[in-house]
């Protein structure tokens, strides 16, 4: 590949911006493109609020020095980016409302990216996407709004996104990947585009294959999630610790059972179903199984509620009128990203029964009103706290001195199987 590379990210979020990073400390020129001013505004100024990092460098100095280099910018034009790059990713995420998936936003990319694609450019897609989406969709905006033929005037390609948030850097970079072109030549040229960076194996297939693959692998989380959730259940009306019981279960070395939480988050693994539904709906195929599992996933914000509700009524004590500090917002430990968290679901269902709710997550930049600046103003005077997503704060707390600062007889409830197991003699802790 003719060095250097020249590339455009479109979506600077939790996957673009580091990929489009990746891209400039492995060489190349890489231009960054987002619809929102006040997001690139905030790149520019190598401002980030993402906690990615890679060999001890966080993300914010890692931009800062992309920046200064010359390698990396942002810019809301994609008439800009064009002028100087001959390679497309695109980074954008198909938004779910009410469980349909919504293609505008990756439809509007589309439109915009035809306009201004030249003759020997490459688009790649590594949005999550419903199967079929890149040729049925992607490719026919592309052609009338661009006027070429792709595979022969323009390559495009699709490759499914696999980093786990907190890990993107190293991912991008050592993560198998799964390729697949609309023809021979595109696949050719997004395998190249992808050994720029990739240090591993990229397998080409089919591009249905591809896209139906990526789904997949996020559903078959759900499910596994979702089952375990059953398990803990049983486990809890049995008397036996639910992660004392995984654990076992997975010296099997061909058993890998989940752990379960307060709910399935983030904006990956809620969606894989709704992105497979429209198509299997088209086809005529009946899932059963996946629509259950994530029934059960999405159900589990009310059970906690219940059993909190039980756990308060044994110390004498009712739900409505109590006060509860939920610690964790974000959709996972160590996250600042609370998007589609099943945390805030859980937050609607205590208020909606009565319950006074403060929460703290140091991590989440996102303001809410119930959201307290402090982890000791957060559980003051509270009479029941519900550990939901793990921060480093909460892992470094002093447990012990933070009961001394709820309300008498406190209730605890650990959904991440964090909270010291010697508290179990001082106070009422909930596992799940």
């Amino acid at each position: 590949m003719t060095q250097p590379v020249r590339v455009a990210v479109v979506g600077l979020g939790f996957v673009g911006l580091p990929l489009a990073l990746t891209y400039a400390m492995k060489g190349a020129k890489v231009v960054g493109i987002d619809v929102l001013p006040r997001v690139v505004e905030e790149i520019n100024a190598a401002n980030s609020h993402h906690l990615e990092s890679y060999k001890g460098k966080t993300l914010r100095e890692i931009l800062r020095e992309q920046i200064d280099a010359g390698r990396f910018y942002a810019t809301t034009s994609y008439e800009e980016a064009a002028k100087e790059v001959q390679h497309y990713i695109v980074t954008a995420g198909l938004p779910v409302h009410n469980g349909d998936p919504d293609l505008e936003p990756l439809k509007r990319c589309a439109q915009t990216l035809g306009s201004v694609l030249k003759k020997g450019d490459t688009v790649m897609i590594r949005s999550t996407v419903v199967p079929g989406t890149t040729e049925e969709v992607i490719l026919p905006i592309l052609e009338e709004t661009s006027g070429l033929v792709a595979g022969t005037d323009f390559y495009l390609t699709y490759c499914s996104e696999r980093i786990a948030e907190g890990r993107a850097f190293e991912e991008f970079i050592h993560m198998p990947l799964v390729l697949g072109g609309i023809n021979e030549a595109s696949a050719q040229k997004g395998l190249e585009l992808l050994s720029f960076i990739s240090e591993t194996e990229v397998t080409i297939s089919d591009i249905r294959v591809v896209e139906t693959a990526k789904v997949i692998e996020n559903i078959q989380r759900d499910v596994n999630i979702a089952m375990v959730q059953e398990f803990a259940r049983f486990a809890e009306s049995f008397g036996i610790d639910t992660f004392e019981l995984i654990k076992v279960a997975n010296t099997h070395t061909r058993v890998n059972l989940l752990t379960p939480g307060p709910g399935v988050g983030g904006f990956c693994l809620p969606n894989a179903l709704y992105y497979l539904q429209p198509k299997a709906r088209e086809l005529g195929v009946s899932l059963p199984l996946l629509q259950q599992a994530r029934q059960i996933n999405d159900g589990v914000p009310n059970v906690l509620v219940d059993m909190l509700e039980q756990a308060l009524k044994d110390k004498g004590k009712s739900l409505a009128g109590s006060r509860v500090a939920v610690l964790g917002l974000a959709m996972k430990d160590f996250s600042n990203d609370d998007r589609v968290s099943p945390v805030h679901d859980l937050v609607n269902r205590l208020q909606a029964r009565g319950v006074e709710v403060t929460s703290y997550d140091p991590a989440v930049p996102t303001q809410y009103e119930h959201k307290a600046q402090t982890l000791e103003a957060a559980v003051a005077g509270a009479d029941a706290l519900m550990l939901t997503a793990v921060q480093q704060e909460f892992a470094d707390a002093d447990w012990t001195s933070l009961i001394t600062k709820m309300a008498d007889a406190p209730v605890l409830m650990d959904t991440k199987n964090r909270i010291p197991r010697e508290l179990d003699q001082k106070v009422t802790v909930v596992r799940i």
